[in-house]
């Protein structure tokens, strides 16, 4: 006889927020929230944490199957140079949803970085990507491009201050990338193993 399964308790049911301070408001927002949070003995343990909210983001890794070619960005990122990365960082393209809905965000964020104009988009799953402290859940697409399909030069929005290169290196640079180091991006490493796995057939 099949065990019953334990029902799952709501995370609100163990959750009891006491105070939320706005300590920035700027480009985005960070509070610091104080907290009770009950723990599987029973006991409530107070607690509390600072969350950036930046809101939503979605991410896209252009691919073509007969040439092997991937489509990648490159650009400064402050964040990233001030621990230890004296480049420019080399990416998928991908931006803040904005209210729009993630895969019209994504088509828009796409020919404004890459100059290229996408037919459809696959969205293949989605990710909190800092849950420690950032707020923001990331939506990862693929899509199939060629050459003909780029319509201008890209290189993103230069009044938000976006300076960008392009690069499309074969699936098999890309994945070199990652392993001597020129490629550490999160959202870039995790849509290039997908694609060597589910699309190009690379073990």
């Amino acid at each position: 006889m099949k065990a019953a399964r334990p029902s799952v308790e709501a995370v609100a049911d163990r959750l009891r927020i006491e105070s939320v301070e706005t300590l920035s408001d700027d480009w985005y927002v960070l509070k610091k929230t104080t907290f009770r949070w009950r723990r599987r003995d029973g006991t409530w343990q107070r607690q509390s944490r600072e969350t950036y909210d930046r809101g939503n983001g979605a991410t896209i890794l252009l691919y073509d199957l007969s040439r092997r070619t991937v489509v990648l960005v490159r650009q400064f990122r402050y964040p990233a140079y001030v621990n230890g990365c004296d480049d420019l960082l080399i990416e998928t393209p991908a931006g803040l949803l904005d209210d729009a809905e993630p895969e019209a965000r994504i088509r828009a964020e796409t020919e404004e970085e890459t100059g290229f104009r996408v037919g459809p988009v696959e969205r293949v799953f989605e990710a909190y990507m800092s849950p420690g402290s950032v707020t923001e859940r990331l939506f990862f697409f693929v899509a199939p491009y060629t050459p003909a399909d780029r319509v201008s030069a890209g290189g993103g929005d230069a009044g938000e201050g976006e300076d960008i290169d392009l690069l499309e290196p074969t699936i098999e640079e890309a994945l070199a990338m990652i392993g001597d180091g020129r490629i550490r991006d999160g959202k870039t490493i995790i849509l290039l193993q997908y694609a060597a796995l589910s699309l190009f057939g690379i073990p």
